[in-house]
């Protein structure tokens, strides 16, 4: 199943600039593993969106909670939801 985690940025972009090598790194990992469907960041910065694939909420959580943006405070902010793709 899917899951659609929306993620607000703390506002210290020199945070989140100094983290995202390592952030975009475990992506690759999860990519791999076949648990990441889609991420990217928002146009003016403020966040992104990732889509895990997993077999429940918890693991997506899982995945979301070893991100090193998440460990390293950039994540303010997220939600996470069931998704469910049509086209």
């Amino acid at each position: 199943m899917k899951y659609a985690a929306f993620i607000h940025y703390v506002a210290d972009q020199d945070k989140v600039q100094s983290v995202r090598p390592a952030h975009r790194e475990y992506l690759s990992r999860v990519k791999a593993q076949g648990k990441l469907w889609a991420s990217g960041p928002f146009t003016d910065g403020s966040g992104a969106l990732i889509i895990y694939e997993a077999e429940s909420e918890e693991e997506a959580r899982r995945l979301l909670e070893d991100d090193p943006f998440h460990k390293s405070g950039v994540f303010a902010s997220w939600e996470l939801r069931p998704w469910q793709q049509v086209f």
